[in-house]
């Protein structure tokens, strides 16, 4: 689920995150995007261009998502999730803090080791943070995949008797991470969702493996 990555900072780079003041923000998205949400490179926002946020988000040289310094109190950890993309992850501060895979049960602890780690999301998982001091990550958003289908059909996701935030845990719990490996394989592309309904393309052989998975409280319907 997290491995590192041959991409790292430096010192002097990470101790100069470490004196930002995000004060009690929850999520600070240092970038901006340059056109599709989940699909197209974000750039980094005006007022971080000059600083060491940009300085560290250019020694990942891949195309990057949404990148956001994301913190985490002591005594506290996330909803169980999973994710449609995965994310690169840069630890700046924190003692005993972790990520936690649920599917597979295994805890992978946060070091301050100026490396980048890659987070496979398509596991239910979660993050806690057991030590004294705020945990401060930099969690960056891969792109998703511009696939090629051969015979495809648009498809449309809505819930039917859940409310907006019961229809997102359950869309999390059960359908994100299926679209996280239907992406990495090749299956789906024009993932599109509002606050309603998602739609996507898939391939039309695919289609049983996605009505298999859907939880009862979401229709399929084909558009």
């Amino acid at each position: 689920m997290l491995l590192p990555t041959t991409y790292s900072i430096t010192k002097s780079q990470l101790e100069l995150a470490k004196n930002t003041d995000f004060g009690d923000t929850f999520k600070s998205t240092i970038n901006k995007p340059t056109g599709n949400f989940f699909y197209d490179p974000w750039i980094i926002g005006d007022e971080y261009k000059d600083t060491v946020w940009n300085d560290i988000l250019n020694t990942l040289p891949v195309s990057k998502g949404e990148a956001r310094v994301i913190l985490l109190k002591p005594g506290q950890c996330y909803q169980s999730h999973s994710d449609i993309d995965d994310r690169y992850h840069l630890n700046i501060t924190g003692d005993f803090n972790y990520l936690i895979d649920l599917d597979s049960k295994i805890m992978y602890r946060n070091n301050n080791d100026c490396k980048w780690y890659d987070l496979d999301t398509s596991s239910r998982h979660t993050a806690m943070n057991v030590g004294e001091t705020v945990r401060v990550q930099l969690v960056v958003r891969k792109l998703l995949l511009n696939n090629v289908l051969n015979e495809f059909v648009k498809v449309k996701l809505s819930s039917i008797t859940l409310s907006p935030n019961d229809a997102r845990y359950k869309f999390d719990d059960v359908i994100s991470g299926w679209l996280n490996r239907a992406n990495k394989t090749g299956i789906i592309n024009e993932f599109n969702p509002s606050l309603t309904h998602v739609t996507f393309n898939i391939e039309k052989s695919c289609l049983i493996e996605l009505e298999k998975i859907m939880p009862t409280e979401f229709s399929l319907e084909l558009i």
